[in-house]
C-alpha cells in the first residue's frame, strides 16, 4: 500500500460546520419517529412536518455526516444501465413510473432550494453512461432506447467531453450537480423551524410495534410514537424476507482540484471497471474539483489498499495532472442494494402497518432519498400516492428472474456466517474483515462498521460495539487484512 494512501474524510464535510443537536437524555413522544439523519430521513421528516404531524429524529451520529455526507453528489434520473432492465424484468410502465420518481425528486429538490434559500451549488449538466469497450455498446444503445421509451430525453452518442474517447453513451441533459450537505443542512434548518425536534448521537438499539410503536436507545431513554420510518441505508430492524433480498458495497472516491478549461462539464458512470463515476464541483478561480469514484467491492473483503491504489492509477491516466497541485482527498461511500435493483421504501413486511423503511437504493441515494421522503410522508399521512407506489413496495414480490440473484447473495453470506475466524460483528455473527485504510472492522453481509481502536459502532445495523477490537498484526507486527484469502 503507497506510504501516502489513507481515508481522510469526505470533501462535503470540509468547510461545512453544523449545530450539535443534543442527544435524547429524557422519554419522548411523538406523531412519528424518524431514524436515519441522511438524505432519506431528513427528507421524510421535513415533508412529515411541513404536512402537520409531530416528528422526532433520530440520528447515531451527526446528520448529514453518513453515507449521505460521503456520496458524489448526483441528482439524474439516469442510473446506469437501469432502464432496458426494467422494462425487461418488470414491464414497460415500470420503467416509465421508475423515471417519473426520479426526475420529480430533481424537480422537487430544486424548488427546496428557492423555497428555503437554500445555497447548494446547484448546476445543471448532461449525464452520461458509458462504455470504452467496443462490444459492449450494443448494451448503452439499448440503454437509451429504453430510456426514451421511458419518457426520459435520453439520446445515444459516441462523443463526449471526457479526455478519453468511449465507444458509446447514452446522454440525459438536465440533470443537477449539487453540494448534498449544504442541502441538507439548510433542509434540517427549517425542519427545526417547524417544530421538528432532532436528536444526535443517538442510537436506536430496539423498535417494537404493538398498539403503539415502542423505541428505546443506547442510552436508556425511550420514544414513543404512532409510526416508524427507518431510514438507516441497511435497515437496524428488517424482517427475514427483506434481509435476503439485500446486498452491501463499498466504493472509495478521490478529489482533487483541476484546471477549469479542462474539467469534463457532464457527470459520468461506466460499469466498466468495478465501476467509473467522474463529475465536478466547484472548487475556486480557476479550479473545479475534480471527483472520481469506483473500485465496489464488499466491505471488510479484499485489500481496501489495492483498491485506492488502482483508483488512484486510473485518475491520473485518465486525468493527467490529477492530484499534482492542490490537496487529494480520498473517503468511501456504502451503499445497499436490492435484488430486483429498485428501491424498498413503505411498509417493511405484510404484518406491519406503522413501521416504514427506505433502503435498496443501490447507489442512486441523492435522488431515491428525495423521492422516498416525498412516498413515505404521503404513506403516513394517508395524503394521495404516488403512481409509482407500489414500484417501491417492500412487499412486492420478485421476478422469478431474479431468485438466483438472491440464491448467490445469501450463499456469500452463508460463507462468511461459517468461517470460523474472529471477531464477529455484533448483529448476526457474520465474520469480519479488517479495512487497513480506515482502522475499521467492516461485515461483508450487512455492512456494519466498527472502530478498530476501541470496538464502537461506526455504522449499522448493529447496535452493540465489538469486545473484541484492534487491528490484527502480522508476523512482522504490520497490520494484515483478517479475512484475506490468500492467507
Amino acid at each position: 500500500m503507497p506510504a501516502d494512501a489513507h481515508i481522510d474524510g469526505s470533501y462535503w464535510m470540509h468547510g461545512t460546520p453544523s449545530p450539535e443537536r443534543p442527544a435524547l437524555a429524557d422519554d419522548l413522544t411523538a406523531d412519528v419517529v424518524v431514524i436515519g439523519g441522511g438524505i432519506a430521513g431528513l427528507c421524510t421528516a421535513h415533508e412529515l412536518v411541513r404536512a402537520g404531524r409531530q416528528v422526532v429524529l433520530l440520528e447515531a451520529d451527526r446528520i448529514a455526516a453518513g453515507v449521505s455526507g460521503h456520496t458524489t453528489g448526483k441528482l439524474t434520473a439516469l442510473h446506469g444501465l437501469t432502464y432496458a432492465r426494467l422494462r425487461d424484468a418488470h414491464g414497460a410502465l415500470a420503467a416509465t413510473r421508475y423515471a417519473m420518481a426520479q426526475q420529480e425528486a430533481l424537480d422537487h429538490v430544486v424548488g427546496l432550494c428557492a423555497d428555503l434559500g437554500i445555497d447548494a451549488d446547484l448546476e445543471r449538466a448532461p449525464a452520461f453512461t458509458y462504455v470504452t469497450d467496443e462490444e459492449r455498446a450494443g448494451e448503452v444503445r439499448a440503454e437509451a432506447a429504453a430510456a426514451l421509451e421511458a419518457g426520459l430525453d435520453a439520446t445515444y452518442v459516441t462523443d463526449t467531453d471526457l479526455p478519453f474517447p468511449v465507444a458509446g453513451a447514452v446522454r440525459l441533459d438536465g440533470q443537477l450537480l449539487f453540494h448534498p450537505r449544504r442541502f441538507l443542512l439548510g433542509l434540517a434548518e427549517d425542519l427545526v423551524a417547524r417544530g421538528g425536534i432532532v436528536h444526535e448521537h443517538t442510537r436506536v438499539t430496539s423498535l417494537r410495534e404493538r398498539a403503539e410503536c415502542a423505541l428505546t436507545t443506547e442510552s436508556g431513554a425511550s420514544v414513543r410514537a404512532r409510526d416508524v420510518v427507518i431510514a438507516t441505508n441497511f435497515p437496524l430492524s428488517v424482517h427475514s424476507s427483506l434481509l435476503a433480498r439485500l446486498s452491501v458495497r463499498r466504493e472509495l472516491v478521490l478529489a482533487a482540484p483541476i484546471a477549469t478549461a479542462s474539467a469534463p462539464r457532464g457527470m459520468y458512470l461506466t460499469p466498466e471497471d468495478r465501476t467509473r463515476s467522474v463529475r465536478t464541483a466547484p472548487y475556486d478561480e480557476g479550479h473545479r474539483l475534480l471527483i472520481v469514484t469506483g473500485e465496489a467491492h464488499e466491505p471488510g473483503t479484499g485489500h481496501p489498499g489495492e483498491h485506492l491504489e488502482r483508483l488512484t492509477g486510473w485518475a491520473r491516466q485518465a486525468f493527467p495532472g490529477f492530484g499534482a497541485t492542490g490537496p487529494v482527498f480520498r473517503w468511501a461511500a456504502q451503499d445497499v442494494r436490492s435484488v430486483d435493483h429498485l428501491p424498498y421504501v413503505g411498509h417493511e413486511h405484510p404484518d406491519t402497518q406503522h413501521v416504514f423503511v427506505a433502503t435498496g437504493f443501490g447507489g442512486w441515494g441523492m435522488s431515491n432519498g428525495v423521492m422516498a421522503g416525498r412516498l413515505l410522508a404521503a404513506q403516513v399521512t394517508g395524503a394521495p400516492r404516488p403512481d409509482w407506489t407500489e414500484l417501491f413496495d417492500p412487499r412486492r414480490q420478485l421476478p422469478l428472474r431474479e431468485f438466483p440473484d438472491v440464491v448467490r447473495a445469501q450463499a456469500s453470506v452463508a460463507r462468511h456466517f461459517l468461517a470460523g475466524r474472529r471477531p464477529r460483528c455484533t448483529h448476526m455473527g457474520c465474520e469480519l474483515g479488517f479495512n487497513e485504510l480506515e482502522d475499521t472492522w467492516e461485515c461483508p453481509c450487512h455492512g456494519s462498521r466498527f472502530a478498530a481502536a476501541d470496538g464502537r459502532v461506526l455504522q449499522g445495523p448493529a447496535t452493540r460495539p465489538l469486545e473484541e477490537a484492534g487491528p490484527v498484526q502480522d508476523g512482522a507486527g504490520g497490520v494484515s487484512g483478517a479475512a484475506d484469502p490468500r492467507s
